[in-house]
């Protein structure tokens, strides 16, 4: 890809973020999603195979039938309340599509099945993108209309996230699509403690990009795409493959590690709420991602590859790993000891 339409594509990405997550007027937000969307399509399809050109344009048209519907959301609420401030979201109508949009955007179950298609066309760096900053500017819109949306929906769409998530991670054998449907459960948790604290809710995403973004970066390092070159990966990076590990059941939730955190306070809130139900609900589905977690930290760490007598046994690459990867395993594995000074 040429090196000035990546600069002009990363640096539109980061200004539409920006666009979006610090604007109060619907107009405003709705331009910034757009630039994001056009800034991301070349990341997309810089391949230029049909893998590629099919995901982005699975992706254009997504993302601008939810733009139309934020849009149509919002004129809707000025039309019958004479408001355009995104805080000032009443109109019934314009509330129902808003959540329509901002889940599509977002891929939450039952406007999921674009998500996983789209990260198995994409390149791990741009999956990451898709994965990370992509999903901030939905999630800041959803967090600064929570109080008006509808809170049943809210919840059934984050139980059906967390469990699709994770039933259909089951049986993947493509790690960007295990990662995509692991993405999906996470939304899950997000959304279905939003009404009840919206900041757990950004606590939640910042720690799950945090996760998310250190395992990305180590399978770039390791170029490992599929369970059976991930079996492989460890004769070649061993301290990397071993933190990859961790940061993968980290993601999954187990404690002691930095996943757990935001699993742990979810939990606790809900059941301050009097959602125990609820709360056992998503805590029992979430197993089904545990399960698949494990099994790619089993094939990462502890399963060999199936091969003849006489295979040659790769040898450990001098590959240096960036610090950037290393910070980032290290606080997506122990950053939970300072979690008072997170909260606090």
């Amino acid at each position: 890809m040429n090196p000035q339409a990546k600069l002009i594509s990363s640096t539109s990405l980061f200004l539409g973020t920006a666009i979006t997550i610090s604007s109060n007027h619907w107009v405003m937000a709705w331009t910034g999603l757009e630039i994001n969307t056009l800034a991301i399509l070349p990341l997309i399809s810089k391949s230029h195979h049909p893998r590629a050109i099919e995901a982005s344009t699975k992706y254009f048209l997504i993302q601008a039938t939810a733009s139309t519907l934020l849009l149509f959301s919002s004129t809707i609420n000025a039309w019958f309340t004479g408001q355009w401030d995104i805080t000032q979201l009443t109109h019934p109508t314009s509330c129902l599509l808003l959540t329509i949009a901002i889940s599509m955007k977002l891929g939450l179950v039952p406007f999921h099945f674009w998500f996983p298609e789209v990260l198995q066309g994409s390149s791990l760096p741009t999956n990451l993108l898709l994965t990370t900053i992509m999903k901030l500017p939905p999630t800041t819109l959803l967090f600064m209309t929570a109080p008006s949306l509808n809170p049943t929906l809210l919840s059934l769409m984050a139980i059906a996230s967390a469990a699709l998530g994770g039933w259909m991670g089951l049986n993947q054998t493509q790690i960007r699509k295990v990662l995509a449907f692991s993405s999906i459960s996470h939304l899950g948790w997000m959304t279905i403690i939003l009404i009840y604290n919206p900041k757990l809710t950004l606590l939640t995403f910042y720690l799950y990009s945090l996760t998310t973004a250190a395992i990305f970066l180590t399978l770039n390092h390791t170029n490992t795409l599929k369970l059976t070159t991930m079996m492989t990966a460890w004769s070649k990076f061993p301290p990397l493959t071993a933190t990859l590990m961790l940061a993968l059941l980290s993601l999954a939730g187990l404690p002691p590690l930095t996943g757990f955190l935001p699993k742990w306070l979810i939990i606790q809130e809900l059941t301050k709420q009097e959602l125990t139900t609820t709360a056992t609900i998503i805590a029992l589905l979430s197993l089904l991602g545990l399960f698949f977690y494990l099994r790619l930290a089993y094939c990462a760490t502890i399963t060999l590859p199936p091969n003849s007598a006489n295979h040659m046994k790769q040898w450990q690459t001098n590959k240096s790993i960036s610090p950037l990867t290393s910070n980032l395993t290290t606080l997506s594995i122990m950053l939970l000891p300072l979690s008072p000074m997170i909260l606090a």
